[in-house]
């Protein structure tokens, strides 16, 4: 089954929101209106403003007042992914150029910003102070996962807790805040908000680790990106932290540098795959994902749980 068939019953809401997305996203200036349209056009599973509707069904849903909710998470994640690819010196996201290389970095710099603010201002439109401190949070830790990105990079000496550390800034809190917020602007209780988080932040953090492996097992064509691109612009991920355990494979990760091709890490590659630091990564990953389920067992029964369901089987269940 594919993805967006989980969650077909919220096309007419998820239209809305791209829409909406549109109208938050298109500035007046037309260099940032070009970069951000280049950006929407791009597209992407709108995983955020998924759970941020599902989660949302949990109180008196309203798509008038969730779809701010969902905008201004999506509007977040943009701006992360326009800041990764110039941390990373990235020239493609999935197959197309991206907005530092289109222009340059401090084009790219001000295009995130100003979607990081565009996100504040679209949450105006909903009352309530909590939501807005754990916006403005998530933004504040947002930014702080892309500082320890650029610091940790191409270092071999860091840590797996560091690394859980950084995937949790960099994908599990914007997915975990994506369904606390959707819950919290519909009325739902203290106890389901905060279950719809903690649900949000396991999914999450199983996503990333399997995105990571994905790096390493899915071909240039799916990714959109050279295999072995994270390690390639010094991202030390979770198989790669399992595999500097081999001395013989952490001698030729150590050579890896800015200037290193994708042709010659090929041989590396083939020794990764060849050991067993693809599957101690899944692993990780279902562990998470085994909380999740725990978590939402445990929520109402509604059509929305049944997807998330679905939804966090599906993340489980993706090629490696």
């Amino acid at each position: 089954m594919k993805f967006k068939a989980l969650y077909s019953f919220l096309n007419t809401d998820l239209s809305i929101i791209e829409q909406e997305l549109e109208k938050t996203a298109i500035s007046e200036h037309p260099l940032l209106r070009e970069a951000n349209l280049e950006l929407l056009q791009a597209g992407g599973k709108r995983i955020r403003p998924v759970f941020v509707l599902l989660s949302a069904m949990f109180g008196n849903y309203d798509i008038n007042r969730v779809k701010y909710v969902a905008v201004a998470l999506e509007t977040i994640h943009m701006a992360s992914l326009v800041h990764d690819d110039v941390i990373d010196d990235a020239e493609l996201r999935r197959g197309k150029p991206t907005v530092k290389s289109k222009w340059d970095n401090r084009i790219a710099m001000y295009t995130g910003d100003y979607l990081l603010a565009r996100s504040l201002e679209v949450m105006t439109n909903i009352d309530d102070s909590l939501a807005h401190q754990i916006l403005s949070k998530t933004i504040v830790e947002v930014c702080l996962g892309e500082i320890e990105q650029i610091k940790d990079k191409y270092r071999l000496d860091q840590s797996i807790r560091t690394y859980l550390k950084r995937i949790k800034r960099k994908t599990a809190l914007l997915i975990a805040v994506s369904c606390q917020l959707g819950a919290i602007s519909t009325g739902a209780s203290e106890e389901i908000h905060k279950k719809l988080y903690w649900f949000g932040y396991y999914v999450g953090m199983s996503f990333q680790i399997t995105d990571d492996i994905l790096d390493f097992t899915s071909t240039e064509e799916e990714l959109g990106k050279p295999v072995g691109s994270d390690l390639l612009q010094g991202n030390i991920t979770l198989p790669v932290l399992f595999a500097l355990e081999n001395p013989m494979i952490r001698a030729e990760v150590e050579k890896i540098t800015n200037e290193t091709s994708p042709n010659e890490i090929q041989p590396l590659l083939k020794k990764i795959l060849e050991s067993d630091v693809i599957e101690r990564s899944a692993k990780v990953s279902d562990q998470y994902l085994q909380k999740a389920f725990e978590i939402v067992e445990t929520l109402p029964k509604n059509r929305s749980r049944t997807s998330l369901i679905s939804i966090a089987k599906y993340i489980g269940k993706r090629k490696f």
